[in-house]
């Protein structure tokens, strides 16, 4: 006696298989769609042009002696700057970047209280690895370097 092909095991566990690594991929190509990760920048030539520019900018920060260290406090990051020959704590450009999450990026203008200390209240505490750049409006010096959040000791940022 023979049975039918759909009470015998074989055909449902090939069947089995097949379905599931089908969903499988599915489950993956969805995930992987919305949480992509950007690497590597799109415009890289222009990128690689500007790091000539962002040499020179570093220099003069050198020549004047610029330093700034970072902390966070809470949903709050504090950035102690030493304003070297400058006669004046400048309003500055603070760029954040994410080194994975370019949609976290953001960019505030900041101005000092008179012990040099620029704060940034944001609406969340920031959380792993940015990379930050600290420029003039002028954009004529440049302090950039990466810290890791939160963190209540300061970080020097060494360009």
């Amino acid at each position: 006696m023979e049975q039918p092909w759909y009470k015998q095991f074989w055909p449902w566990f090939l069947l089995f298989l097949t379905v599931g690594v089908s969903m499988l991929t599915l489950v993956r190509v969805a995930i992987l769609t919305n949480h992509s990760v950007h690497l590597v920048t799109e415009d890289y030539y222009k990128k690689g042009k500007g790091i000539n520019v962002d040499i020179s900018r570093v220099n003069v920060t050198k020549e004047l002696g610029l330093e700034a260290e970072v902390r966070s406090d809470g949903n709050s990051v504090v950035i102690q700057f030493d304003k070297g020959e400058l006669e004046h704590y400048p309003a500055i450009t603070a760029m954040f970047a994410h080194r994975t999450l370019p949609d976290h990026d953001f960019t505030k203008l900041v101005t000092s209280d008179a012990r040099g200390q620029y704060r940034i209240t944001l609406d969340n505490e920031l959380q792993g690895p940015w990379f930050i750049e600290l420029t003039p409006h002028d954009e004529q010096w440049l302090i950039q370097g990466r810290v890791e959040f939160p963190t209540q000791s300061a970080v020097q940022l060494s360009n």
